[in-house]
């Protein structure tokens, strides 16, 4: 289990960690975070411009997982420098993940990965599918998750490992 902080937020009037609604348990983020239907993944271009798409995946319990054309701008960054941020689609309670990512090459990865979008987002895709494009494994260092009704009294930094 990631250990759960107050992060800091000059300039927010973010109360104490006992304040507000305390700190998030991290089975709040967990939830979120396997129900979030795409995800938006942050890479760097090798000039240091941000680059945010958004992606289907999946949450696995420990990381991300999810897709994208080998020859993408994703990929390419990703292949380059593992280092990113994913993010949930809800804004009112987001959970925002640093980490790295994996390329997950061969017919096991995308065989699980094939099975757990089927599951997420019906359809018959195949593993052939995900063959022909670079499958991930995003693993978190940190995350923040807040409540936007709770703005000062909710945010969590959790930070894992």
């Amino acid at each position: 289990m990631p250990t759960a902080s107050r992060p800091h937020m000059p300039d927010y009037g973010v109360a104490a960690p006992t304040g507000g609604s305390g700190l998030l348990p991290w089975e709040w983020a967990a939830a979120r975070l396997a129900r979030s239907h795409d995800y938006w993944v942050a890479t760097i271009h090798p000039d240091g411009r941000p680059n945010v798409t958004p992606v289907w995946g999946v949450w696995d319990g420990d990381a991300v997982w999810f897709s994208c054309g080998p020859r993408s701008r994703k990929a390419r960054n990703l292949d380059r420098d593992p280092r990113a941020t994913v993010t949930t689609s809800d804004a009112n309670e987001p959970v925002v993940l640093e980490g790295t990512v994996v390329r997950e090459p061969g017919r096991d990865a995308n065989a699980l990965l094939a099975e757990r979008f089927n599951a997420k987002y019906g359809g018959e895709l195949t593993v052939d599918f995900f063959l022909t494009n670079a499958t991930y494994r995003f693993t978190p260092s940190w995350a923040l998750g807040m409540v936007e009704a709770d703005f000062t009294g909710s945010p969590t930094r959790w930070t894992f490992g």
